[in-house]
């Protein structure tokens, strides 16, 4: 038998185990367990194993998407690992080594749970780094004066600016390029925020993404879509908001605060 635990963050959902081997491959039982349909339903499923004597840090993460495919790191996916690892690890901050590198996730104590299921935490995701241009970026026929940015923390992003996300067919264009996060991006209607939906990359459409989140606000704060001087962004997704702070914990490197709950314990 296999103990799952399902967690969301601002609807961006996975299951969690530290029953299975990190090492294998888990495509098929990511695909079966990941199935809204025919199975328990999720963005992705993450694998955990703690690590005893490890002096860097104090569990390892792995993430499978739906599709199967593996992913180097997840924003939202990482403070739902955080949640389930407090079962089994002492917090409020956890060092988690995840194929992207060593991710710092802080459980806030002064008004860390909200309700019965709910935490809120940040996670230090590192620096916001230029990329090439994916592959067959060209089939998306994007104006060429429309300011685009290709960014990886760990994972891919193409981060788009638009005059409307709500008018954009994101399924259309995030077929054309499925090995990437793409991110559309208009200006909030809060003072430095931003409006953002996403199709990630072996989940599609998803509610949420927080790396794609500290990849849309670095850009607009390279764009000027909200004040260039302010280092700390609102990213309004559908599935709720999030807090991106910028240069923090150092120059060039971002945290992502947000909420995440805890849904429900399975076992399969």
């Amino acid at each position: 038998m296999t103990l799952l635990t399902k967690h969301h963050g601002l609807g961006n959902d996975f299951l969690v185990t530290f029953d299975l081997d990190i090492e294998a491959d888990h495509a098929d039982t990511a695909r079966r367990l990941c199935d809204r349909r025919r199975g328990i339903g999720a963005d992705g499923l993450l694998i955990g194993l703690i690590l005893v004597g490890d002096p860097e840090a104090d569990v390892q993460m792995r993430l499978f998407n739906a599709d199967g495919s593996v992913a180097e790191m997840s924003g939202n996916g990482i403070r739902c690992f955080a949640q389930a690892a407090l079962a089994h690890v002492a917090g409020p901050q956890l060092r988690v080594r995840t194929d992207a590198g060593l991710r710092t996730v802080t459980v806030f104590e002064a008004h860390g749970v909200i309700d019965a299921g709910t935490i809120e935490a940040s996670v230090s995701m590192g620096p916001v780094v230029p990329i090439a241009e994916p592959s067959r970026w060209s089939e998306l026929a994007c104006d060429p004066m429309r300011p685009v940015m290709h960014l990886s923390l760990g994972n891919p992003h193409s981060v788009v600016a638009v005059d409307d996300v709500s008018e954009v067919d994101l399924a259309a264009l995030g077929g054309i390029v499925p090995h990437v996060n793409l991110e559309i991006i208009e200006v909030g209607e809060e003072t430095n925020s931003i409006r953002m939906r996403v199709h990630e990359r072996g989940a599609g459409i998803t509610e949420a993404c927080g790396t794609g989140a500290c990849a849309s606000a670095a850009a607009a704060s390279h764009w000027g879509l909200v004040d260039p001087d302010v280092k700390e962004i609102m990213v309004l997704m559908d599935g709720g908001r999030a807090k991106v702070l910028l240069d923090d914990p150092v120059p060039g490197e971002v945290t992502l605060v947000g909420p995440t709950t805890m849904v429900a314990s399975v076992t399969v």
